[in-house]
């Protein structure tokens, strides 16, 4: 029976790990091993911020609502309540697109649910 040999294979594996690892630094580009942790690591990082992603941009969204509340003098928690109250069904991330580029539209949903 012939013997196997892996040439193209084994070089077609090492080249798809080491075009993972382009933009790392040092040998975690160059070489395979190194290059297979780093692409290893690299994919758990990923992983954890596709998740941490949602957090980050919820936090954002608040920030920017708490912040036209505070300048419409009513706090982020009361106009959340009230909005609630008044079945105005409003995600945060359109209240924040709201308030940050048409504070007036912002003020006119807070001088709604005030009354």
């Amino acid at each position: 029976m012939a013997r196997v040999k892996r040439g193209v294979t084994k070089h077609a594996r090492h080249k798809k790990v080491l075009d993972a690892a382009k933009g790392s630094r040092g040998r975690q580009k160059n070489t395979f091993r190194a290059a297979i942790q780093r692409v290893e690591k690299n994919r758990q990082y990923a992983y954890r911020d596709r998740r941490n992603k949602k957090r980050d941009f919820r936090k954002l969204w608040i920030l920017r609502i708490n912040a036209s509340c505070r300048v419409n003098n009513i706090r982020y928690s009361e106009f959340i309540h009230l909005l609630h109250k008044n079945n105005i069904e409003m995600d945060r991330k359109i209240l924040a697109h709201l308030a940050f580029n048409e504070p007036e539209t912002f003020k006119s949903i807070v001088n709604q649910i005030r009354k």
